[in-house]
């Protein structure tokens, strides 16, 4: 299959996959035992209130009506407005967002060097302490909880050290210039050294524990990939040839060991960018994770349902490029 039918065949299905979490978010904010009316209004609300709040939201029309609407105005770019900051939600999407890239961009740098350098050493010194070492390290990236993990390192190096903040992005007496929204990147191009290093310090713990599970599966993938690259038949041929152990692992194996984690950093990213919902909570990053978390709280559905919708697409988004790459790099993977 060339690669242009096989873009084509994939960007299809990302469009059916959108349009089926489209479908299952309005039945699951329709489903749900609560009313957001009573939560905006409260529940001693006069009844002629009520009418003009649930008429006002469209909530008054049949189910079917409720259906076309609503898929009308995502088409059109329209998400609804807040109920609680009466904003349009994409507008509160693109102000939250920023904070989420960056700390999803900084936890995926973070799992791939980590992760991919850890695979590597256990698989070329195999059953050494390394590949002990890196073994226990992603058994317990793997299994440990990621919000008791946070609080055990806000514990430890904010409240007993005190060298790491315990959250936020900034310090509350600095205050960077928004040119992005990323602050190091606005920080670097507004030349605010102060703001990217305290940044960074804010940017440590998160990083880790979001990042921290991503890292243990690439490097039990980079490891399993290794291993199995360096027992081929033309890595035997090189180390016939007298070329240098460090040259038959870098030039040679690395790279086919390499194409395996594509998927996985591929799928690991698209995940940070969904799964940052708990770590933005405990550290109180202000990203997309923790606008949902907020909504969810004071049951805003049109922001329920916009971050959710806008995540599916990102995510969606992330696993088409991968694809693309894989197929890209590996031609076999077109059939």
């Amino acid at each position: 299959m060339e690669l242009g039918s096989f873009i084509i065949k994939r960007l299809s299905l990302m469009v059916l996959v959108i349009f089926g979490v489209l479908i299952i978010v309005f039945i699951v904010t329709r489903i749900i035992p609560a009313d957001p009316v009573g939560a905006i209004l409260g529940g001693n609300a006069p009844p002629e209130a009520v009418d003009a709040m649930r008429h006002q939201l469209g909530l008054d029309k049949p189910i079917f009506a409720q259906l076309v609407d609503y898929l009308g105005g995502i088409f059109r770019g329209n998400l609804g407005n807040s109920l609680v900051s009466s904003r349009p939600v994409i507008t509160d999407i693109l102000e939250y967002l920023p904070a989420t890239i960056e700390l999803a961009i900084s936890s995926i740098i973070f799992a791939v060097v980590l992760g991919v350098t850890l695979g590597l050493l256990s698989a070329v010194f195999r059953n050494r302490f390394i590949d002990h070492f890196s073994r226990v390290f992603s058994i317990l990236g793997i299994s440990l909880p990621g919000f008791w993990l946070g609080l055990i390192m806000i514990l430890i190096f904010y409240y007993k050290l005190g060298w790491l903040p315990s959250g936020g992005q900034y310090d509350m007496f600095v205050f960077p210039t928004r040119t992005t929204g990323l602050v190091l990147l606005d920080a670097m191009i507004n030349g605010e050294w102060n703001v990217f290093f305290n940044g960074i310090k804010h940017l440590i713990l998160p990083t880790f524990i979001l990042g921290y599970s991503s890292t243990a599966s690439i490097a039990r993938i980079m490891r399993a990939s290794m291993l199995d690259v360096l027992h081929q038949n033309y890595i035997r041929t090189a180390r016939a040839k007298g070329l240098p152990k460090k040259v038959v692992i870098l030039r040679h194996a690395l790279k086919n060991a390499l194409i395996p984690v594509i998927t996985i950093v591929g799928l690991e990213f698209g995940g940070l960018l969904s799964g940052a919902v708990l770590t933005e909570t405990i550290f109180s990053w202000p990203g997309l994770g923790r606008y949902i978390v907020n909504s969810l709280l004071t049951l805003d559905y049109p922001a329920i349902s916009g971050g959710t919708i806008f995540i599916a697409l990102m995510y969606s988004v992330v696993n088409l490029a991968v694809d693309i790459l894989y197929a890209a790099v590996d031609p076999r993977m077109r059939a």
